[in-house]
């Protein structure tokens, strides 16, 4: 008895063990049962979810926007400009603490003080011209425009030291870092934010064409990469962003190349959306469309052709031009979004903001529309705008910075010269 029961006396533990041990290799017991295979499906249920509302505020905004296009410049830099202190509320938000506002009544306003200092300047430079051009019908407001324009940088400079000075006098005691950290904050958000905005504003002047197709093409790389991921990824593109995927990054180049080609040939046949706007005016425009916009014919080869009712096709410069910025949209430009999410993960947030459902905030869907902007005005400046001055471009450089009385006395003298020169012509 005593034998069997020494012998039984070990197998006791050891059976417990091999009983209550779970290697780390062996699923649980919930997911090898039906509740498992349950957990599976809400998964999927909430993605597929997800997806539906993010397509759906996706379709409002894309209604809202085409309204917006069909008003014209002036309401698209409207646009562009709400847009703008959205992303800076967000991006203000990120850093403040509650507790340390509270302790300094007022320096939110110091912000946005900064922020509006900043429009004013960016934005004034920019459409400085335009609005001498729309009230010159009107003497007295031309003068004022004209004082205010000629004196906007010193109004400008001296509104900025006036809030430095602010600030120097809103210090606390053992509050200096973090207020100090907001300043630095603040200026860092105007970089960010002035810098896209302002060549957006600039590429909507210079004609709505030059606005809309890079605006595209970062909402079709955007949403192909969705897509093309949601459906087909695999392989994980970039660790800062695990969500991206090489199947999306490549299926999103593809489908955005072919897009800027197809998007170039649609948006160059409308006058509205190539004619630049020399003033702030809402009126429909009418010009002679650039050399780029005018179509060039190129004959198809033979084995083509003649199983086509056509024997040439017809194709605008720009769509030429087009390809390079689809190349930036589908290859650099996304690295604005890897920043961006970098920038999150730095801060443990998921979203800069809440404002568009399924999407985030407005800074979420502008990350890689600022790297896009700059680009595209660069580009066109460096490879579109033709080089050689004109007469007529070398007078309106002249006459957008004189008054309405120096404008007069500039056309007196020159019929006096005209004049001269005729009288001197007749007499010879």
């Amino acid at each position: 008895m005593q034998k069997d029961h020494g012998n039984s006396a070990p197998s006791t533990p050891t059976s417990g063990r091999v009983r209550h041990r779970r290697r780390s290799n062996e699923f649980p017991v919930e997911m090898s049962r039906p509740n498992g295979n349950h957990l599976l499906l809400v998964d999927d249920h909430n993605k597929y979810r997800s997806m539906w509302v993010r397509a759906c505020s996706s379709l409002w905004m894309l209604a809202g926007f085409l309204l917006i296009l069909y008003f014209g410049h002036l309401y698209i830099s409207a646009m562009v400009v709400i847009i703008q202190i959205f992303m800076a509320r967000e991006l203000f938000n990120l850093l403040r603490r509650a507790h340390e506002d509270k302790r300094l009544p007022g320096f939110r306003i110091l912000n946005w003080y900064f922020y509006f200092t900043a429009m004013l300047f960016v934005y004034g430079r920019i459409l400085s011209h335009r609005l001498v051009n729309t009230v010159t019908s009107d003497q007295i407001f031309y003068r004022l425009v004209s004082r205010l324009i000629k004196y906007q940088m010193v109004i400008c400079y001296f509104l900025y030291i006036a809030g430095f000075m602010w600030f120097i006098l809103t210090l606390k005691k053992k509050m200096y870092k973090y207020q100090f950290g907001q300043f630095a904050w603040t200026h860092m958000i105007l970089i960010v934010v002035f810098t896209q905005s302002a060549f957006t504003v600039a590429n909507i002047f210079e004609g709505i064409f030059w606005f809309l197709l890079p605006a595209s093409l970062i909402a079709v790389n955007d949403v192909a990469a969705y897509f093309f991921g949601f459906f087909f990824g695999k392989t994980p593109l970039i660790k800062i962003s695990p969500k991206k995927t090489w199947e999306g990054f490549i299926g999103a180049s593809v489908a955005t190349m072919i897009a800027a080609f197809l998007l170039a040939n649609v948006f160059g046949q409308f006058q509205w959306l190539t004619c630049p706007r020399k003033d702030l005016s809402t009126g429909w425009l009418h010009c002679d469309p650039g050399p780029v916009f005018k179509p060039e014919f190129y004959p198809l080869p033979g084995w083509i052709s003649q199983w086509l009712p056509w024997k040439e096709i017809a194709i605008l410069p720009v769509q030429w031009h087009a390809l390079c910025l689809g190349l930036f949209a589908s290859i650099i430009a996304p690295f604005g979004g890897f920043f961006a999410s970098g920038f999150k993960r730095a801060f443990k947030i998921k979203d800069f903001g809440d404002s568009i459902p399924g999407h985030g905030g407005f800074t979420d869907r502008m990350d890689c529309q600022m790297v896009m902007a700059v680009f595209a005005y660069i580009y066109h400046q460096s490879f579109v705008v033709a080089q050689d001055y004109t007469v007529e471009t070398i007078l309106d450089e002249i006459l957008s910075s004189l008054t309405f009385e120096e404008q007069k006395a500039l056309y007196t003298k020159l019929g006096q010269i005209v004049q001269d020169r005729m009288l001197g012509l007749s007499q010879s």
